[in-house]
């Protein structure tokens, strides 16, 4: 009996997002595409996060993916950097939720770690060993497009592993892992003491 699954990987970026797409046949993996969102002439972020949903919805309906892993954010010194990458991840998650498709989340090391067998890898490294393993002719200008393959190739490899990162089959499933916990012992009252009384 013939298996087959299609992965979308997602490098979420506001200045350029990049993704890959591998069909896995009988847990061999083929390429199928990578490329990358260019969003750099656009000032308004918002513009920017809406191009970043209205492209992974392009690509889940074109491609039919059944699963998405996607690099998450690193955390860097810079405050406003993460935040920026946090918006995009998330807007992608929801792109991907919003159509019931399961969501992995994968840190850069563990990204790099799984291709190379080095957590500390470089951008060209990565690339070089997907250029390998995938038998791709030429590679991309910008190598955002192949982060994003790296992401679809780790999770392939991490199919059936107890630990994958965070996963989410949907939104009551991100909800649920993404609240805070309830306090224990529900509400307490809290005393309401008058500070307008004067000390006798």
């Amino acid at each position: 009996m013939i298996t087959e699954k299609i992965i979308l990987g997602i490098d979420p970026g506001t200045t350029i997002m990049g993704f890959g797409i591998i069909k896995v046949v009988n847990k061999q993996m083929q390429f199928v595409q990578m490329n990358e969102l260019l969003l750099k002439k656009y000032d308004d972020p918002y513009t920017k996060l809406k191009l970043i949903f209205e492209r992974t919805i392009e690509l889940i309906d074109t491609y039919h993916p059944d699963e998405i892993a996607i690099e998450a954010p690193f955390y860097g010194k810079n405050v406003q950097s993460m935040l920026k990458l946090g918006r995009a991840q998330g807007v992608a998650m929801a792109a991907g939720l919003s159509r019931q498709i399961p969501i992995t989340e994968y840190l850069p090391k563990k990204i790099k770690m799984a291709i190379t067998g080095n957590g500390n890898a470089s951008k060209e490294q990565v690339a070089k060993m997907l250029q390998g393993m995938l038998g791709l002719k030429t590679l991309p200008k910008n190598l955002d497009s192949t982060d994003g393959l790296a992401a679809a190739v780790c999770h392939f490899y991490n199919e059936g592993k107890v630990v994958v990162g965070k996963s989410y089959s949907g939104w009551a499933a991100f909800v649920k892992q993404n609240s805070p916990p309830a306090p224990k012992g529900g509400v307490k009252n809290t005393a309401v003491v008058d500070l307008r009384k004067k000390k006798s």
